[in-house]
């Protein structure tokens, strides 16, 4: 085997109480070839400090200051610095399973350039894991033991954050931290997707994803949902939309009415569905709200829905199979 360096990109702000198992699980990898770019951005704990002391102790770590604000920023930063032939990402509160490295360089070396080595992840809190974050693992995993991932893209980002590892030069083709969007992992996700980088397939857990109140996902606006609806709505419209095709969103709920006024804003034409008896007929932002039997009166429709009920959710795909159309070519859930 081969022995490329593994860049490994660390943001990190107030996380000291964290830091010693994350970095220790980096340490403790089976496979040695690695150096950590780490970026502090503007922590007023002790986590520069701790990172600089492991920098002391071991020279494959590097650590820096974030020249800018915000993960972004510090990705970009840290991306600058970086010298690998293979890149990967890594929350500064999470750990790595020992042989996480490995794995994943071993599976970009078997395929080569234009895949992205990904790996099965297992929240852990102190207090237990909701139903909900059960459920998104266990989405996440199925998607990932097949690399059929990008087929339910436009539900939730199907490549987690710090679990992803891809050739260099097919981060810098897919624009690496360029963009200023958020939820950035989503973005680049979505731009994985758009330069066509298949996703390996992998059956093992690698990565072990922390959970708790003051993480930056649960308590940063750049990740509340009106920022993921405009990434789906915006690549959906790039790389999906068939433009010739009359295009339809299904549901009138917070999702489905954000979708609307994404669409008027961009001075697209949809015909908007729904089965709810006290809401067909109304008009909302100035649209009227139709039968979802009128699908069949379009010639090849396509489908946004954002119908969040899993019940609901089945019967629509039922409804669409029945007239022959296809996930990801016809209809595309966007929850």
């Amino acid at each position: 085997m081969q022995h490329p360096t593994v860049s490994i990109l660390i943001p990190f702000k107030n996380t000291a109480h964290f830091l010693p198992e994350c970095i220790n699980s980096i340490i403790g990898q089976s496979y040695p070839h690695w150096e950590v770019l780490a970026v502090d951005d503007h922590s007023d704990d002790d986590s520069l400090g701790l990172m600089e002391k492991y920098a002391q102790r071991d020279a494959r770590i590097h650590v820096f200051k974030n020249i800018g604000v915000g993960i972004i920023p510090a990705l970009r930063t840290a991306y600058a610095k970086s010298n690998g032939t293979l890149v990967t990402r890594m929350d500064s509160d999470d750990i790595m399973k020992p042989n996480r490295l490995e794995v994943m360089a071993r599976s970009l070396l078997e395929h080569g350039e234009g895949h992205v080595s990904v790996g099965q992840v297992c929240y852990f809190s102190d207090r237990g894991i909701s139903n909900g974050y059960e459920r998104y693992q266990a989405w996440l995993n199925s998607l990932t033991a097949t690399g059929g991932n990008y087929d339910e893209i436009y539900k939730e980002c199907v490549i987690p954050s710090p679990c992803w590892m891809v050739y260099h030069e097919d981060l810098e083709r897919c624009g690496a931290f360029t963009p200023d969007r958020y939820p950035e992992d989503y973005d680049l996700t979505f731009r994985f997707y758009e330069n066509q980088l298949k996703v390996i397939p992998c059956s093992e857990v690698l990565h072990l994803w922390r959970d708790y109140d003051s993480r930056t996902s649960r308590t940063h606006e750049h990740y509340a949902q009106n920022y993921f609806l405009d990434i789906k709505l915006q690549y959906f419209l790039k790389l999906d939309h068939d433009s010739s095709r009359p295009l339809v969103v299904w549901g009138a709920g917070f999702k489905g009415k954000s979708i609307a006024r994404g669409l008027q804003k961009r001075n697209v034409p949809f015909v908007w569905l729904c089965d709810n008896p006290q809401k067909i007929g109304k008009k909302i932002y100035g649209k009227e709200l139709v039968h979802f039997e009128a699908l069949k009166d379009l010639k090849n429709p396509q489908s946004i829905i954002t119908v969040a009920n899993e019940a609901a959710q089945s019967d629509i795909k039922d409804y669409l199979h029945g007239l022959g159309q296809k996930a990801a070519r016809d209809y595309f859930f966007f929850c």
